[in-house]
């Protein structure tokens, strides 16, 4: 009989309710058996949701529960640190909600903490399982384009106003767009083309109400090609999402992946058929010469599933199966926004030192 493994949510604000919640509970072999929180319409939420899932407001009761293998940790982001290790310390699994943790230096000793008391630690970057993304690889993997010399990754949004109570926008560690929407467009950029050789960055602070960063150009360096990651708070215009230049042509995708807002309107793996897939509308357009013959047209979009990631940590955990995120990983990214920074600050273009 397949184990299952017992699952714990620490929060329940956006990252918990949207993205691990619906997840989790969409896959056979995890059981949603906590949820740490608060807020009273969050308990209801919980409550009316998942009636299997014991809603607490005592975190205590979470790491002291001896039937708990895996600790979701989905709080704002400087709680991170402190909250992984206590779950680690308790002999918990882990993953944690992206960005790993404010600095690099939390998450070496968070990497420490799990290999002493020898648990699984990941990280919850699950827009490489975008349909997008991975249609991108694989068209840059199948060599059509030739070799790259430039690629664009495009993650914008539109809000010339202050949430209430958005802890993201506050001037504290860990927060603005950097962190938040950078820290997928560096793991993605990271997982296609590995660590580049230098970054140059620009970080700005576009809305007159803005206490954090909330846009950012990054520049990757590589040999011979050219990494440009963007995003801002301010673009209302349809932009690409991906731009992939290469020798013998290029790919351009607008759109982004469905999950995100299928979840948010409560749609799950579940109850929607075509799950991940994207409509034909947002099909990328490749134009390339590829053995002679020119080929332009639509390129379908691969199947976009934030269940593979949650399958993984299953495989790695009862398995023993190397884990797709790992801590090193996510801890690299953490280390390129600290670059970021300090190249910004310098005006300058900063040799990556991890």
């Amino acid at each position: 009989m397949k184990k299952t493994i017992n699952t714990a949510i620490i929060g329940f604000g956006m990252a918990g309710r949207v993205f691990h919640a619906p997840i989790i509970s969409s896959i056979d072999s995890f059981e949603l058996t906590k949820i740490y929180t608060k807020n009273e319409d969050s308990i209801k939420a919980v409550n009316r949701l998942y009636p299997n899932t014991i809603a607490v407001s005592d975190v205590n009761e979470i790491f002291k529960d001896s039937s708990i293998d895996l600790i979701v940790i989905a709080t704002p982001n400087t709680s991170h640190f402190s909250l992984a290790a206590k779950a680690l310390t308790a002999g918990k699994h882990v993953l944690i909600d992206k960005p790993f943790t404010v600095t690099s230096e939390e998450a070496d000793e968070l990497i420490k903490i799990s290999q002493m008391h020898n648990k699984i630690l990941s990280v919850y970057h699950n827009r490489r399982w975008d349909s997008d993304f991975k249609t991108v690889k694989k068209v840059i993997d199948s060599g059509i384009l030739g070799n790259l010399v430039e690629c664009e990754i495009h993650m914008d949004r539109y809000r010339n106003f202050i949430k209430d109570r958005a802890w993201r926008e506050e001037d504290i560690p860990g927060s603005g767009v950097l962190f938040d929407l950078g820290s997928h467009l560096i793991d993605q950029a990271l997982m296609l083309f590995g660590i580049p050789n230098a970054l140059t960055a620009d970080l700005r602070m576009q809305r007159q109400v803005s206490k954090a960063v909330d846009n950012f150009e990054l520049i990757l360096h590589y040999d011979r090609l050219k990494v440009t990651l963007k995003s801002g708070m301010l673009v209302k215009a349809d932009l690409p999402h991906y731009i992939l230049l290469g020798e013998n042509g290029s790919f351009v995708k607008y759109g982004v992946d469905v999950q995100e807002e299928d979840l948010k309107s409560g749609c799950t793996p579940l109850n929607k058929a075509d799950w991940g897939d994207e409509p034909e509308e947002l099909y990328g357009t490749l134009n390339s010469t590829f053995n002679g013959l020119d080929i332009k047209g639509k390129v379908k979009s691969e199947k976009g599933d934030y269940r593979e990631l949650y399958n993984n940590i299953y495989d790695a955990v009862i398995l023993k199966q190397p884990l797709a995120v790992t801590p090193q990983q996510a801890r690299n990214t953490i280390r390129l926004i600290e670059l970021a920074i300090d190249s910004n600050a310098r005006k300058s273009t900063v040799n990556i030192s991890l």
